[in-house]
């Protein structure tokens, strides 16, 4: 793809950071809007023109003021937890704000548009691994309101010609071109474990030990951000006006969480101290993707696809947080 003016949504945030720095590797001129509201400065690559700002307040006067060939939109609230105890933050941080987004790009003309969704869209799978046909049935807000913005996005391609692109991915980890997560709420496996390596915590809490799985916990399918990014860029390049693709991302294979936590403690070479805990309520015992589709229609070709690899390059930007971590854990 020749150089394009690109508009990312989330910009300061883990994936949409790192989707940023590929971007600009690639020759693209960045424009990052992020209210900062879970995101860090920082994080915002270096040639990136970065825009604090809600993205609902700010999109029309962004799209309508210069042309941009697309948007990559990452901004989104993604507690599954917090979003249980408050939906309404998740059907107005959004669902609202991804209407106001979607109206700024059809008033602008702007022709293309990539959506960061989510496995949580399917809920809890019939089999796997879990296709593109399978049942949506979120058991969460979170899940479901990234399923009405999918809902959105297929009216708007299909009425005004926009070319876009879902992407339901499932668990990301790793780090690529030094970001990584760094959030002050912390709920993915990965980056908990490794913390508690670093000393940040005093253990990781395995929820549900009699799941029927090779070894009793759950499984899940990580999929490096790197690779996660790769697929953004390819989404932009395949996307066709009038259609809405979605696609599932994920390594197509899965690991259990205490083949995680070993994998965590063969590349830290530190014991790391797991705790057994109860079932949480909703969790499946396997989500596991398919990526055929994206495979096969997006030419996408994952690299990086060893657990000990994504862990490793998840281990160092930990490492790089540091004390960082620490101060807030006090």
């Amino acid at each position: 793809m020749s150089s394009v003016r690109l508009l990312v949504t989330g910009g300061a945030g883990y994936v949409g950071s790192v989707c940023t720095t590929v971007l600009l590797e690639q020759g693209h001129d960045v424009v990052v809007v992020d209210d900062l509201s879970t995101g860090n400065a920082e994080a915002v690559p270096t040639g990136a023109e970065f825009v604090e700002g809600d993205i609902a307040a700010v999109a029309d006067e962004l799209l309508s003021g210069s042309r941009f060939d697309g948007v990559l939109h990452f901004g989104a609230q993604s507690l599954v937890g917090e979003s249980v105890e408050f939906p309404e933050k998740y059907w107005q941080g959004n669902v609202v704000t991804t209407l106001a987004l979607l109206e700024a790009v059809r008033r602008s003309g702007t022709p293309r548009l990539v959506f960061s969704s989510t496995a949580a869209t399917y809920g809890e799978p019939d089999s796997v691994p879990i296709t593109e046909d399978a049942p949506t049935r979120p058991t969460n807000p979170y899940g479901a309101s990234k399923l009405a913005i999918d809902h959105a996005i297929s009216s708007y391609a299909h009425a005004h010609g926009l070319a876009a692109t879902s992407l339901r991915y499932f668990n990301v980890a790793g780090a690529y071109g030094g970001a990584g997560e760094n959030r002050v709420v912390e709920t993915h496996l990965i980056p908990l474990v490794l913390q508690v390596a670093l000393g940040v915590r005093d253990h990781i809490s395995v929820f549900g030990t009699d799941w029927p799985t090779k070894d009793g916990t759950a499984v899940r399918d990580y999929i490096h951000v790197k690779d996660l990014a790769d697929a953004h860029v390819l989404a932009l390049t395949k996307s066709e006006p009038g259609r809405h693709g979605i696609y599932n991302l994920g390594s197509g294979e899965g690991f259990t969480v205490r083949e995680v936590i070993s994998a965590c403690e063969r590349v830290t070479g530190l014991p790391i101290a797991a705790v057994d805990a109860p079932r949480r309520a909703g969790d499946p015992a396997e989500l596991i993707a398919s990526s055929s589709r994206a495979i096969s229609e997006l030419g996408w070709n994952p690299q990086h696809t060893d657990l000990d690899e994504i862990v490793s390059d998840a281990w160092e930007f930990t490492r790089s947080l540091g004390d960082r971590l620490h101060a807030a854990r006090r």
